[in-house]
């Protein structure tokens, strides 16, 4: 089975103070033009993104740099409510890694839940290479840039903005690859999981 865990791009939450995805439709056939265009504009972390190591650290790694090998691979899904702390992490990695070789790379959080300070730091120490939370932010939204600036500075991916309601905890294949948008701080993605 493939989940689609990705918000659609006109409908998804918008994280306080960031603009709001607009889109037109420019040529339109029921109005005699040769095809139908849309053009939008958005910021590069509205709805379901990743983040870059750049958009915290001046000199991190930009969206384009990126190994895509981050982005797609074995991953786990796990749920949490409230504030995920270290020894949460240190079981979420445990049960991955017993479930999938691999899946421990890719930590997936279902819930309501913020990664705390402690938890990022366990992820950070342990390699992981990307975390994904429904939240627009991994960290509390009031209070994000210190739980950023662990993860990003050990070029721990984010992937933001996914929606887990409908999958179970487990191991899957995740693929949420980004738009190349180069020098970017980040980027949209159309993100999936695959059964195994």
């Amino acid at each position: 089975m493939i989940y689609d865990i990705s918000q659609p791009v006109f409908e998804f939450v918008v994280f306080p103070g960031d603009p709001a995805p607009v889109g037109e439709r420019i040529y339109e056939l029921e109005k005699g033009d040769i095809c139908n265009l849309t053009v939008f504009s958005m910021c590069a972390h509205n709805g379901t993104h990743v983040d870059a190591p750049y958009h915290f650290l001046e000199k991190g790694k930009k969206i384009g740099g990126i190994a895509l090998e981050k982005f797609v691979g074995k991953a786990y899904v796990a749920s949490a409510e409230g504030d995920v702390t270290a020894d949460d992490a240190e079981r979420i990695l445990r049960v991955a890694a017993a479930s999938v070789r691999g899946a421990e790379k890719r930590i997936l959080i279902k819930g309501k839940a913020n990664v705390s300070i402690g938890a990022a730091r366990v992820f950070a120490e342990a390699g992981v290479d990307l975390i994904g939370n429904e939240s627009q932010t991994v960290g509390p939204e009031e209070a994000p840039t210190e739980v950023h600036k662990v993860l990003l500075g050990a070029d721990v991916v984010l992937l933001e903005g996914i929606r887990l309601g409908d999958v179970p905890d487990g191991a899957y294949y995740l693929n949420c690859a980004p738009l190349n948008l180069g020098e970017a701080d980040g980027a949209p993605c159309r993100a999936v999981l695959v059964d195994l």
